[in-house]
C-alpha cells in the first residue's frame, strides 16, 4: 500500500532562527501516523537533519551529475552527506524559471537514486492547459518521460494554477488526475505502481486538507506556505494520519 506523506517545501524561506519549526514539527511527529518530510534550503538542510528525529529531511533540487564544475549547484550525494533522505525535483518553478525539461528531470531522478534518495517528481499543468481541456495530456506526458527506470519514488501532482494562489481544483478534477496518474504507473511499473505515493500539492492548508485527502488516490500532500509554521502544518499530518 502507499504510504502517507506529508511533505512541506519551504522553497527559499528560513534561516537559523526557523529551526525551532523544525524542532517542534520533529517532536510533534512522533505521534502522528503519517510519512513527514520537510524540505529546508539548502543551508539549512545539515542543521535539520540533526533535529528532525521521526522527520525525515529532503532537499529542493539536484544536479543530475555525481560531481563536476557546476558552481552553484549540489549534488545527490551532498544531499545524502548533509543529511536529507528525499529530494524535490521537476517543481513547476524550477520547469518554468529554468526550463528544466522532462528529461532532466528524469535524469536527476535517476542520480537521486544511485546516490541513496528517494526522489519527489512534480507534475502539473498550466492554468491556459487546464482551461483548454489538456490536463490530463499534458500531466501524464510529463510522467511518461519524468520518472526514472526504478519505482522507488513518490509522485506530487501540483497543478501549476493552485500554487500559492489560494485557488483548488474541485474533488472531481483531483480525482480524476489522480485516478489517470495510478493508471499509469501500473502501465509503466506494474504492480509495483499500486505502492507508489501520489500526493496533491497546490494550496493545501488545515482548512481543506481533511477533503482533499478523502479523495481516492490521494495519498498525502505536498505543501509550500503551510509547512512553514508547525501551528499550521501539524494539522495537515494529522488530518492525513486520520484520513
Amino acid at each position: 500500500m502507499p504510504q502517507k506523506i506529508a511533505a512541506g517545501n519551504w522553497k527559499m524561506n528560513g534561516t537559523r532562527s526557523s529551526l525551532s519549526e523544525i524542532q517542534a514539527i520533529a517532536e510533534a511527529a512522533q505521534d502522528i501516523d503519517c510519512t513527514a518530510i520537510l524540505c529546508p534550503p539548502a543551508p539549512l538542510i545539515h542543521s535539520a537533519a540533526g533535529l528532525a528525529g521521526p522527520l525525515a529531511i529532503g532537499g529542493q533540487n539536484c544536479h543530475h551529475a555525481k560531481s563536476g564544475a557546476f558552481t552553484g549547484d549540489i549534488s545527490a550525494a551532498q544531499l545524502v552527506d548533509c543529511g536529507a533522505s528525499y529530494v524535490i525535483l521537476g517543481h513547476s518553478e524550477r520547469r518554468e524559471g529554468y526550463g528544466e525539461s522532462d528529461t532532466l528531470v528524469r535524469d536527476k531522478a535517476q542520480e537521486a537514486l544511485r546516490s541513496g534518495l528517494t526522489p519527489i517528481i512534480c507534475l502539473g499543468e498550466s492554468r491556459d492547459q487546464r482551461t483548454a481541456g489538456q490536463a490530463l495530456d499534458i500531466v501524464l506526458a510529463q510522467l511518461s518521460v519524468s520518472v526514472p527506470d526504478d519505482a522507488q519514488i513518490i509522485i506530487a501532482y501540483e497543478p501549476v494554477w493552485a500554487i500559492g494562489t489560494g485557488l483548488v481544483p474541485s474533488v472531481a478534477e483531483i480525482t480524476e488526475m489522480h485516478d489517470a496518474l495510478r493508471a499509469q504507473l501500473h502501465a509503466i511499473y506494474g504492480a509495483s505502481g499500486q505502492d507508489i505515493s501520489i500526493l496533491y500539492g497546490g494550496s493545501v492548508k488545515p482548512s481543506n486538507a481533511q477533503e482533499i485527502f478523502a479523495i481516492p488516490n490521494v495519498n498525502g500532500a505536498l505543501v509550500g506556505g503551510a509547512s512553514l509554521k508547525a501551528e499550521d502544518f501539524l494539522p495537515i499530518m494529522r488530518s492525513l494520519a486520520e484520513s
